[in-house]
Formats: C-alpha cells, structure tokens, sequence
C-alpha cells in the first residue's frame, strides 16, 4: 500500500552526527559568530536485499555565542506538535534551556533533511534515538571544552538549563562560552556518547505546550491559506465532477467579464488512473482576490466529458458488495480449518459491516502559492510531504527537482489529505502559465467534491461457538476499493498493507482463521486517511467480539483477555503466506506484538472506567481494544440514548501503550482529537456519490459533531514504559467506534452494523 511504503522501515537504520555546513543556518539568519553546528545523518541495510542505504542528514542543531539553542524541525507541524516534540527531545538530552530554544521550519529538501514525510504515526519513533544522539553529542563537546578550562575530566561535568556545570561545586559555564571552542573539536561517533538515563529527562515524558501555540491562538501563525507574496493573484478551479473527466469545451466570456479577473486557464488533468499527485481536468479564473475568482468560476461554461465513471452510484456499489462478499473470496489468512469448525459449531454468528466513504474536511482547506521566474519554481504550501510535492511540481513543469523550491507551512489539519499533492501542482503549472505569482484556493465545496477518499466498505463476519462454548472458528470476508487502484484501475483487491490494518492481524487465539478478500473497482479518487482501514476493519471486528462475549456469556473484557491467551508474541507471517507480516512498515522482531501490552491496556481501561458500574437507565459502557501503528490502545465509551434516540456521550476513556511517552502534553491531545475526529465518523460522516459525482457540498452535507455532540469528559490512560516509542496520531480512532456501538447496545439493546449510526432504522 502507497501509504505504508513511504516509511524507513524494513531498514535497520544507524546515525551519524558530522559538522554541518553553516551556510544553511545563514540563510535562515539564524548563526551567529562562534557557533556550533551539527547534523546527523542516517544510513543502514535493508534487511531484504542486504545493500547499504544512505539517508541525508535529517536534521540541524546549532547553538552560537550568546547560547541561543537552533534546531531545524524538519517535519511537518499539523497541529500533532511534531515541531515541538522532536526538538524537545534534542533540547532534553543536550541539556539546553527551552526557553533560549528557536525552532526553525525546514524548507522541503531531500538532500539536506532526508525523508521528510510526515504520515503513517512514524516521525517520532524514526527520529527518536537519532534526536537523542544529536543532543548528547553536542552535549558531551561541550563538556570537553569546560572540562579542559577547569582542569577536570570530562565526567565531572554535566549540563543543565544551558550551562556546563562542574558535579559537586557552585563552578558553570553558559553553553555561549563554549561554542566556538567546541566547534573545533572533532566529533565523537554516537557510539563513544553516553545517552542520559530516564530519571534525568526533565522534558521527555512530561508535558510540553507546543512552541506554536502563541502565534496560533494570536492569529500571528502561517498556514498554506495565508501564504503571500507581491503581486500574488488567486485562483479558484472548477474541476471535472466526475474523476477521469476532461474539458471538452469553456466559454469564458462571462467570467472575464468579473471585475478583477485577468486570466481564465485550462487544467488539463491526470485522467485515468487519477494517480496520487496530479490534478484533476479543470479551468482556472485567476484574479485580484478570492471572491472575484469564485464569481468567475461560477459564470464559466463548460461542457464535460465525463469518462466511464459518469454512472457510477456508491448505493449501488454498496449492494453489489454485499452480493460479493457472500460468495467465497480470495484467501489472505489461514489457520486451521473454518469449515469444519462451522460444521460443528453449536451456534453461528454471522453479521454484515457497511462504512460509507468518507472526506478527509480539513478545516484549512488545501491551499498552495507557487512562484515561476527565470526557471525556477517556488512554492509555499501546507504539505506533509514536502519531497513528494517536489517531484509532482518538477514532473508536471518539466523542470529538474532542485529547480523547485518548497516552503512547508502550518497545516490546519491533515489526516493525510495534504500528502498527496495535486493542489500544489495546481498552482505550479498555473503559476508557470500565467507568469503571476499564483495561489490556488480551494473552497470547502472544492474540498468535498474533489477529495482522495477514504473509500466504502463492505465486510462480512462469520464466527462460530463451539459445543465448548469457545470461540473456535473466525471468517472475515472485506471488499473495499483499495487505495492502490488510484494509481492503478486494474487493482480490485485490497493490499496486503491495507489487510495489515485490523483484518490479517487479527491477533486471538481463536482454533481456525480464514481471511477472504473480494473485488472492488474504485470510481472515484482514493486515498488514505487517518488510521486508514483499521477504521471499517475495527468497526466490524470489534462489535463482532461483543456480540461473541455476549453469546458466550462471557464479559467483553474478560472475553477479549481469555482470546489473547498465554503471555507471549505474535508473528502472522505463517498464517498469511507471507516471508515477513507488513508490520507498519518495522521488522516485527524489532517492534512484536506483545499479548501481555494488550492485555496491560485492557485492565488498565477497565480499572480506570468503572468497567461494569450501574449506570442510569437507557445508558451504557462499550469496550473495543486494538493495537494499530505498533501502540495498543483500550477504549471505553460511556453513551446515553434518549428517547429520541439521540445519543450523547458523557465520558471516554483511553488507554495507552505508545512506549516512551515523549511529550505527554501531545499524546493527550492526540487521543482527545481522535475521539472527537471518530465521533463524527460514527454518528455523522458520509459521503455519497450518484452519477460519478459527489451529492455532498458543504459541512450541512457531510456533517461533522458540533461541539454540544462530542464527548463530554476524555481520559487518557498513558502506560509507563521504557520500550521504544510508537504513533499516537492515528491509534485513537480504530477502538472509538466499536466501542461507541458496544455502549449503544449496552443502552438500548440495538446492535449497529452500518455507519454512519441511524438508530432510526
């Protein structure tokens, strides 16, 4: 899957910290005489071919004569606090002063910052040691210099709030002291440094507000939507409304004749496949500002033609796969033998799942300014992932790749939306055809037609009770377009990346397994967002285990503690037929899959929620736990349900097993934003398409909770933990929405099996 292949995993990856040039602090304006600067770079062997990788340097820390600490963050910062808690981990293990710490953006360059993506949960556990080895390498070439002025040895010495200290005496020195004198010495290899010991963090693991936090709530902070430059205009696209379209003709007389208007320009598009970085067919109205561009585009005349998906209907797409999946599918999963186990079953389960597509509705709609002039292209836009956006724009501009430039912004929000990058190729070509300074603005209605979506799914499960009273038998049949058709119309069946979401890694010991995939055919552009396909995948999986604790008599949670079985790790790779299970992209050897964090998350939720406490009449607890992007994560909803059938949620409760916990500050609000971010998906989210195109416009269509709908009260639960650091961007939203309709039933004694929820029906 597209998605999971942009990680560094299935590389064992080593750090390198070197002198950095200085030339790149300057032209940020960030070096001062006598400076210290350091970068690290990566290199490593991929496990499958044996061949050395290399990576280029990630990132830059330099700390100058008046001991001002620079650390050049080189994610992108989407309200997740990733310029923020990678830096922190540098500051904390150099010892620095955060308050004499200025983080810097890193424009998008492959060649200085390596792999700069910013998807899939996985900055933080990448980046985490070699952060660490930055600081303490810093650290230690400061102490040799304040060592040697005091004629002591180096492990007398130690750092603290931007000073050397001497151990034991009032003796320090402020790291501006240092620095020039420390920029001389060689660099000692990350193996020769000592890397502090937990108790010593005095930022790791606590909570840190992000360093963006003033300039956002001031209005000060720059998104993609608020990029400019002199002389800038605005373009506003109307686009093919059906994917594969192209413009046939377009009468722009009208248009032209808005004032304000100086250009109207043809997109000529990607066409099929609609691929993951281009735009889709359209005509563009460049003009002073926003609203002129808009009434333009309104006034334009165009006739379409609309390609082979212009009868495409995802209700009927719906009820073919519904047919589908009752037929014996592609085996993707064995263990044991399913028939058999349903043969001698003494009761069946069988229930069909349906999720509905969904948009992304980023409330920063996407945005990119492009810059064309004497060859070069530079662009400003709200991209997580800069080097891809670079090699769409050279592509589509023809220009070689460092003939482009890109600025990464402030996203307001992502989930994925804003790593595929049509819209800044939008504005780069238009940019390059106008010769203005070009910022394409898509308008909310743009953003839900036009989306890479998360697209419908179909799924049924069939699970068998044996004479035992044990779970022995577990039948999973999925059909959904798969993310790779985008690039690709020939693909119907899902990866195995994708299956690696919640189906194939299924982790319970059930007697016989069986994983059947079906056929799907994507008619409209598909994409990955937040948590990807554990969403439908969880959604059926974990109200399916409600269902079979409650026919065993059996409480949900001891239900899913006995499934896990005996301490220990799983593997999958057996079972699947696979060399190595996709494991988020990490060596399994390296992040298992560890029964006994499971079964740590479930307890600790349970302990913490009140797990089986009397509640008031029509209300109720639901219980869902899943491990997604190598965290394990427990769930409890608490719902009430009106008798209007109106559903409220009084409180939530999480907990979390990410590993060492970075910035605890963070991980809080990412779980808050996921239970809010799965709220909608289960009781409000859809999208529905007739005629190849989208019957949604705006959020009175595709709705979103409002504030007085989401949840009234969220815990979080965080583990304490030395083990390697995992995601928390996406794990907080697979769990929510089983538990959601484990709680509802809890309530009312309604099972759901479609989303979004309609207790009307």
């Amino acid at each position: 899957m597209k998605k999971l292949s942009k990680t560094q995993g299935g590389v064992a990856v080593t750090s390198e910290v070197f002198k950095a040039s200085r030339r790149d602090f300057l032209k940020m304006g960030t070096l001062l005489t006598g400076s210290l600067v350091l970068g690290v770079s990566f290199s490593g062997c991929d496990k499958k071919s044996n061949k050395k990788v290399a990576f280029a340097p990630n990132v830059y820390l330099s700390i100058d004569g008046q001991g001002k600490v620079t650390i050049v963050a080189h994610r992108s910062e989407m309200g997740q606090g990733i310029r923020t808690s990678l830096p922190l981990i540098v500051a904390d293990e150099l010892g620095a002063d955060w308050n004499k710490v200025k983080i810097v953006q890193a424009e998008g360059n492959e060649k200085k910052y390596g792999n700069q993506n910013t998807d899939g949960s996985f900055s933080v556990r990448m980046f985490y040691k070699p952060m660490r080895e930055a600081g303490a390498v810093a650290r230690l070439l400061l102490m040799q210099v304040a060592a040697k002025k005091w004629d002591v040895s180096v492990d007398r010495c130690d750092t603290e709030a931007g000073y050397v200290i001497l151990t034991g005496t009032d003796k320090k020195l402020e790291f501006g002291e240092l620095a020039e004198e420390a920029s001389t010495l060689p660099v000692p290899g990350v193996s020769a440094v000592k890397l502090k010991e937990r108790a010593r963090f005095n930022m790791i693991g606590k909570p840190t507000p992000i360093v963006d936090l003033h300039d956002i709530t001031t209005g000060k902070a720059v998104f993609g939507i608020d990029a400019a430059v002199e002389g800038m205009k605005i373009a506003v696209i109307k686009r093919s409304p059906v994917v594969g379209g192209s413009v046939k003709s377009v009468n722009d007389q009208k248009a032209l004749k808005v004032p304000g208007v100086h250009k109207v320009i043809t997109v000529k598009g990607a066409g099929l496949p609609a691929t993951l970085s281009k735009p889709l067919a359209g005509v563009a109205v460049i003009a002073d500002n926003t609203w002129s561009a808009i009434k333009g585009c309104e006034l334009l005349e165009i006739e379409w033609e609309l390609g082979p998906n212009a009868s495409y209907d995802s209700a009927i797409q719906i009820q073919e796969l519904t047919k589908e999946i009752a037929k014996s599918g592609k085996v993707r999963r064995n263990r044991g033998n399913f028939d058999a186990a349903r043969g001698g079953a003494k009761k069946v389960i069988e229930h069909t799942y349906i999720a509905p597509n969904l948009a992304h509705a980023t409330l920063e709609a996407p945005a990119a300014l492009a810059v064309v002039k004497d060859g070069i292209c530079e662009v400003w836009a709200c991209t997580q992932n800069p080097q891809g956006a670079i090699k769409a724009v050279a592509t589509a501009l023809g220009f070689a790749e460092d003939k482009v430039k890109m600025n990464v912004t402030l996203i307001g929000g992502g989930f994925g939306r804003k790593s595929k990058p049509d819209f800044i190729v939008e504005a780069a070509i238009l940019a390059k055809e106008s010769g203005m300074p070009v910022k394409v603005q898509w308008t909310r209605e743009d953003d839900i037609h036009h989306d890479y979506f998360h697209s419908l799914s179909v799924q049924r499960v069939v699970a068998t009770i044996d004479k035992d009273n044990n779970l022995s038998g577990w039948n999973h049949h999925i059909a959904y377009p798969s993310i790779s058709a985008t690039e690709d119309p020939a693909a119907l069946q899902p990866s195995d990346g994708e299956l690696g979401l919640g189906a194939t890694d299924f982790p319970y010991q059930v007697p016989s397994i069986r994983i059947e995939t079906h056929d799907a055919r994507a008619q409209i552009r598909v994409g990955w967002l937040r948590s990807v396909r554990n969403i439908p995948q969880v959604f059926a999986i974990g109200t399916m285990l409600d269902e079979v604790a409650e026919a065993r008599g059996i409480d949900p949670v001891a239900n899913a503690l006995e499934l896990l079985g005996p301490d220990g790790n799983i593997t999958f790779s057996q079972e699947t037929g696979k060399e190595a299970y996709p494991n988020y992209g990490e060596d399994i050897a390296v992040y298992p899959w560890e029964t006994a964090r499971m079964k740590a998350v479930i307890q600790r939720v349970a302990k913490e929620s009140g797990w089986g406490k009397k509640l008031p009449v029509r209300s109720g607890l639901g219980f869902a736990a899943h491990k997604s992007f190598l965290t394990y994560v427990a769930c409890v909803v608490q719902v009430h349900v009106d008798e209007n059938n109106t559903v409220t949620i009084p409180e939530v409760h999480y907990a979390v097993d990410c590993g060492t916990a970075v910035n605890i500050d963070r991980i809080k609000s990412q779980f808050e934003g996921g239970a809010q971010f799965s709220t909608s998906i289960a009781l409000k989210s859809a999208i529905t398409v007739k005629n190849g195109q989208v019957q949604e416009n705006n959020f009175d269509g595709y709705q979103i909770i409002r504030m007085s709908e989401s949840p009234q009260k969220i815990h979080v639960h965080i583990i304490d933990s030395e083990a390697k650091p995992t995601g928390v961007g996406e794990p907080p939203v697979p769990p929510f929405t089983p538990a959601l309709c484990n709680a509802i039933y809890a309530a009312i004694g309604k099972r759901v099996y479609t989303l979004p929820i309609d207790l009307r029906t």
